[in-house]
């Protein structure tokens, strides 16, 4: 399967689905984004790689802004070097508005994962056939008050529906892939890949690089580097 095919498969049936309360928007980066979306998927995925890098789903100033994962803009639009082609979902809350390139705000997360890759590589070409980034779930959620709710957070007849969506994704993406290493950013993405591992893939786990995580913010790198550092994937 090609990555357009598998994108336009999954956004139909995320399309499909419905939340309820606490969820009051919902963006969909893959739809709206298509075009960045698959840039980046083709640009990196278009061999087999060493490594996947798995993380939770879109965040507000990052993935939700460019359709990358972890996609914080300095990082997308200078290192990864896509051009800015965001769209506008249908609904969108006041607070957080999709701007693509235009918004001033930073992904921590995205900016500290990004920094990693590029201190590892130099120039993102030397990326290809090493390692990938993705997201297990494409959906980014906000409360009516704009804050976000993560996938985990559904309820559960509405999360069932939306990781079988996603553990689809994820295999076909495996399948495209190949990749030797299964890396989960975070608990939570280490979890899927757990019950999701094709193949008995070797699974490792690093910190999520998220603010919200305090030792993440003094040690993420050193924590990373002697998870990462010796497995030949830079």
């Amino acid at each position: 399967m090609k990555w357009k095919q598998l994108i336009e498969k999954t956004n139909k049936k995320l399309e499909k689905l419905q939340f309820s309360s606490p969820v009051a928007h919902t963006y969909n980066p893959l739809s709206y984004s298509f075009k960045m979306a698959l840039d980046y998927s083709e640009k990196f995925g278009s061999e087999k790689v060493k490594a996947v890098f798995l993380g939770m789903n879109p965040g507000p100033f990052g993935m939700v802004q460019t359709g990358v994962p972890f996609g914080e803009i300095a990082a997308v639009r200078d290192f990864l070097k896509i051009p800015d082609q965001t769209g506008r979902p249908y609904s969108q809350h006041p607070k957080r508005s999709v701007e693509g390139f235009e918004c001033k705000r930073s992904e921590v997360s995205g900016r500290r994962l990004w920094e990693f890759m590029k201190d590892r590589f130099g120039d993102c070409s030397y990326m290809k056939g090493r390692v990938f980034i993705a997201n297990y779930c494409p959906l980014a959620f906000l409360s009516e008050r704009g804050s976000n709710i993560t996938p985990d957070k559904l309820k559960k007849s509405e999360r069932e529906s939306l990781f079988e969506i996603c553990d689809e994704l994820i295999l076909e993406t495996f399948k495209m892939l190949d990749p030797e290493y299964l890396i989960g950013i975070g608990n939570f993405a280490f979890e899927r890949l757990t019950m999701l591992n094709p193949s008995e893939k070797t699974l490792l786990k690093i910190p999520h690089p998220s603010p919200a995580n305090p030792r993440a913010n003094k040690f993420w790198f050193e924590d990373t580097s002697e998870i990462l550092d010796g497995l030949g994937l830079y």
